[in-house]
């Protein structure tokens, strides 16, 4: 039988209570949380909003690896002894993120087993998560990549549903988690549409009938 600890622990609750080594801010959109390079001294908890993490290689090339929505960590880098941060991470919309330190989050992590098991299963997910991108960015096309980005910005298998993606994610953006050019993107975008896979209606909706994208040989 599964255990119920971690989907009836509440993170956010918890973490607010936190006294001593943490700080909660407000952040724009667009705004920087923390830059490739930066110093990997704490971790992040997205109370509201969404976050955007991107790389830059030494040739000024970027891509985004990651937009992470509400109840997120990121920047659990630092807990592995990571010194320096891997990765930009920048709001996408007026998001509010809890900061904490560090040597706090270690004690955290001792005291709390529920705190604990919970942090450990999202880290074990997010592994899950890249492992599968690595995959699809190996071996499937750039419209199959695409298709699979907004099933999962849409939050299919997750939901009974299908989710607007808001806040609005750009096409650039689209194409750096993909790894083609905008105009790829506008191309097949425009295909989604004229398929009735997906539409405009106060926001991009996803139907799911765009896994058959995915899908298909």
């Amino acid at each position: 039988m599964r255990n119920n600890t971690v989907s009836t622990f509440d993170p956010k609750a918890f973490l607010t209570r936190i006294e001593n080594g943490k700080t909660t801010r407000e952040y724009r959109n667009k705004q920087i949380v923390f830059s490739q390079g930066d110093a990997a001294d704490a971790v992040f908890y997205i109370q509201s909003g969404k976050v955007k993490l991107t790389v830059v290689s030494t040739r000024g090339k970027e891509a985004v690896i990651g937009v992470l929505e509400r109840d997120s960590f990121f920047g659990e880098g630092c807990m592995a002894g990571q010194p320096l941060r891997m990765a930009t991470a920048s709001a996408i919309q007026p998001s509010t993120i809890l900061r904490v330190g560090r040597s706090a989050m270690v004690g955290l992590l001792h005291r709390e087993p529920a705190f604990a098991e919970l942090f450990t299963a999202y880290l074990l997910s997010r592994n899950v998560r890249i492992e599968e991108d690595l995959v699809d960015q190996l071996f499937n096309s750039s419209e199959k990549r695409l298709a699979r980005i907004l099933l999962l910005l849409a939050h299919f298998g997750k939901e009974s549903r299908p989710e607007s993606v808001i806040p609005k994610v750009s096409q650039d953006t689209l194409a750096a988690m993909v790894g083609t050019t905008r105009s790829r993107v506008s191309y097949f975008m425009n295909r989604f549409r004229k398929m009735g896979l997906i539409h405009y209606n106060g926001g991009l909706q996803v139907h799911s009938a765009l896994l058959s994208v995915v899908l298909r040989d």
